[in-house]
Formats: C-alpha cells, sequence, structure tokens
C-alpha cells in the first residue's frame, strides 16, 4: 500500500483534493474522501465549483454510483480502492486500502509524524512525503 502525505502550507485542501480526485478519476479508480461530518458540505460544494470548464462526479449518498464519495466513515461503500484523509486525521482504517492521500496542515503535524513513524516500521507500506515548493509545485520530500 502507499500513503501519501501532503502537508498544506501553500494551498488549502479545496485546491488540492479536487486535482487528486481527476488523476484518481482518469486512472479508473475511485475515491473515497473521508471528513468529519461538518466539513463534508464544504467539501460537497467545493467539489461542484472549483473549475468552470470542469465536473468531477461526486456526492454524499447514494454511495456505490458515488466515483468519489464524501463520508465520515472511512469504509468503502463505493468500492474505492483510494482513501483521501482529508480532515487531518489519521485513521488506521486507511491501510486497508490500495492508495491513501493523507491531507494535513502545520495543526496536525504531530499527529503527522506519529502516522509517519508508525508507517515506516511497517514493510508492507511505502510513505511518501509531498510538500510545495515555493512556486507551489507538489515535489516529493525526504
Amino acid at each position: 500500500m502507499i500513503v501519501d502525505f501532503y502537508h498544506l502550507t501553500a494551498a488549502p485542501l479545496e485546491r488540492v483534493l479536487p486535482a487528486i480526485a481527476e488523476k484518481v478519476l482518469a486512472g479508473g479508480g475511485r475515491l473515497l474522501v473521508v471528513a468529519e461530518e461538518g466539513q463534508l458540505a464544504r467539501l460537497d460544494e467545493q467539489l461542484w465549483t472549483y473549475a468552470k470548464e470542469a465536473f468531477l462526479p461526486h456526492g454524499r449518498g447514494n454511495a456505490e454510483a458515488q466515483p468519489v464519495l464524501l463520508s465520515a466513515d472511512p469504509a468503502p461503500a463505493n468500492g474505492a480502492t483510494n482513501i483521501a484523509l482529508a480532515d487531518g486525521a489519521w485513521r488506521e482504517e486507511a491501510l486497508t486500502f490500495e492508495r491513501t492521500f493523507y491531507f494535513f496542515d502545520s495543526a496536525r503535524l504531530d499527529e503527522a509524524r506519529a502516522a509517519w513513524r508508525a508507517l515506516k516500521a511497517r514493510p508492507e507500506a511505502e510513505a511518501r512525503y509531498w510538500k510545495q515548493d515555493e512556486r507551489g509545485k507538489w515535489v516529493q520530500g525526504p
């Protein structure tokens, strides 16, 4: 399994998540986006309005039909093999997916570091750290 740690420093989640979702869908995959209940409505609206020329099929209900499912529950009700932990909280259930996108900001840095250390001790997990450079481009860190 691959776990990509995305440290949000220059761009907010609302700008980063749509690009990740588009890449997952373009590759024929499905995505489960997990966040606290209070954040889901904002993410739902953002995914509809992030770009005028783009359409990103997603929803919170009718799970089986959603290529991108927004949920507070980390269970792949839409058959997703990819999960995005969008609220900065690490969930062990993410380790049951083929690929995890873990988004966190500076407020959740200690939690992200603890998750990183735990994953580095697991031979079946490949943890990768991504950060933005001074131009806003995502680069893989050490």
